[in-house]
């Protein structure tokens, strides 16, 4: 490793009390590191993560530590990108999904109990009601 590498890991660790390591695939993440670093300044801001190598084994590359302010972020983090329906760390590493996770679908557009035709209805029945006149 690299001494500028134990730099980073050093500083990260002194400013970011949460750590966690991702696994790394032998193809590397290509465009998915992309996504999760726009994932990550849109959810902890630029100051608020930090992202350094993390090899294990003697191997280069084939991990990497996300530091986070909080928790909370972490554990999305985790929930977001990691691979399982039960997440799971393998030799204390989690696991990259290789999917993209499904998009929300809306609730169909859709009338309230006294629009458009009950509406009507109702006014109808209110006009035709017989009226009741008192006389005195």
């Amino acid at each position: 490793m690299a001494a500028s590498s134990k730099l980073m890991m050093m500083e990260a660790e002194r400013r970011f009390p949460v750590r966690i390591r991702v696994g790394v695939p032998p193809e590397g993440l290509g465009a998915r590191l992309d996504q999760m670093r726009a994932w990550l300044d849109g959810n902890c801001g630029a100051d608020g993560w930090a992202l350094t190598p993390s090899g294990m084994r003697d191997v280069r590359n084939d991990a990497m530590s996300i530091y986070f302010i909080d928790p909370t972020l972490a554990s999305a983090f985790v929930a977001r990108w990691c691979a399982g329906y039960k997440v799971e760390a393998a030799e204390g590493v989690f696991r990259v999904c290789v999917d993209e996770p499904m998009l929300r679908v809306g609730a169909g557009l859709h009338g309230t109990a006294w629009s458009g035709s009950r509406l009507r209805s109702y006014s109808l029945m209110i006009a035709n009601e017989p009226r009741y006149v008192v006389r005195g």
